[in-house]
């Protein structure tokens, strides 16, 4: 897939761990876990800038499309 999710790369530079990150976006781990292994088939604006305003970063520093 074209499309990749970077989301524990984001983490690990940000020294924050998936749980702290899903109970900060108050969505569930096992979402999140959708999000970051690359499962999920959308992901809601509304999630998307929570991530970016919790990890302080954009959504390009998490979406990457690879050719």
């Amino acid at each position: 897939m074209p499309i990749v999710i970077e989301l524990d790369k984001i983490l690990a530079e940000r020294g924050m761990r998936s749980n702290e990150l899903a109970q900060a976006i108050e969505i569930t781990t096992a979402n999140l876990s959708i999000l970051k292994t690359g499962k999920a088939k959308a992901v809601r604006f509304s999630t998307l800038e929570a991530i970016c305003k919790v990890l302080d970063c954009k959504p390009g520093d998490i979406i990457k499309f690879h050719s």
